[in-house]
Formats: structure tokens, sequence, C-alpha cells
């Protein structure tokens, strides 16, 4: 990762991670707020360490289950700051 994309990151735009239930009453996590330019790059990796299915779309990414604690640390690692990213479980 360079100094650049870290740079980026710092000043990013708060990051919305919640739960909501879709289709069929499953529950889902969503993340809100990516730029659409690292939304695809970011809703592979998180599927893929999460082991689960998902999408990306408009600047959401939208994994299958309730992984909502998971994906702020993965977030976290991926160099966004815990200090921009929010969190609210819906039901």
């Amino acid at each position: 990762m360079g100094v650049f994309e870290e740079i980026e990151k710092q000043t990013k735009a708060e990051l919305k991670v919640y739960t909501t239930r879709q289709r069929f009453k499953k529950l889902v996590t969503v993340v809100e707020g990516l730029k659409a330019s690292e939304t695809d790059g970011v809703a592979k990796e998180l599927k893929h360490k999460l082991a689960c299915g998902g999408t990306a779309k408009k600047g959401f990414v939208i994994l299958q289950g309730d992984h909502m604690v998971k994906v702020v640390d993965y977030l976290v690692k991926m160099g966004y700051p815990k200090e921009v990213i929010k969190t609210r479980r819906t039901e």
C-alpha cells in the first residue's frame, strides 16, 4: 500500500457499518460510504476474509450474515481510521 493511498484513507468521510434484514428475513451487514473506486476491492477482500457471499453496488458493500464486529476490525487493518467508522445494529 502506497503512502498516497494511506493518506487518502485517513482523510476519508464517515463510513457506516450496520446490519439489517433483507429478503426472506435474512440478516446482512452493510458497509456504506466508500468511494466507487474502492467498493469492489473492499468487497472482494471482506468476502474472502469472512468466507461469506456478498455484493458491491453504488458505494455499498452488502455481506451475507452478521459480521459487523469483524468488518470493523478488517477495515481498520485495511488502513481506515477507527474514528471514521460508525456502527449501529438494526433488526
